[in-house]
């Protein structure tokens, strides 16, 4: 599986669990960590372990290693590392306060709605 058909692969998984406000960003060439970057968010603890539960599901479903998943307890933010895909799914205040879109402001968008069918 390429890094796009993954990236694809884990927003609809997030979209799957009513994600919000979905960005992906493109880290190619400027983040050594990963190709891409998701970012969306729950309006409540457990919507956000819900998202982050079908990403790792469909990851495994397709014999995808999760290489790590932090925040998971805790619900507010929680990282999900698929290797060249990490998602950001954070708690709605979460997000508000540490705004990754904002730090990250200089990198291209990716729009991924014609994969995800809206």
């Amino acid at each position: 599986m390429n890094d796009k058909d993954l990236l694809v692969l884990a927003a609809k998984a997030a979209d799957d669990k009513r994600a919000e406000d979905m960005v992906v960003l493109n880290m190619q060439g400027i983040s050594p960590i990963a190709d891409y970057f998701i970012i969306c968010h729950g309006n409540s603890d457990k919507q956000v372990q819900a998202i982050a539960r079908e990403i790792k599901s469909k990851a495994h479903e397709f014999q995808i290693d999760v290489q790590r998943m932090e925040g998971f307890d805790e619900a507010r933010w929680v990282l999900v590392d698929l290797g060249d895909v990490v998602a950001h799914v954070f708690h709605k205040d979460e997000r508000n306060h540490y705004n990754l879109e904002r730090l990250w402001g200089d990198v291209p968008r990716e729009d991924i709605t014609e994969e995800l069918g809206q």
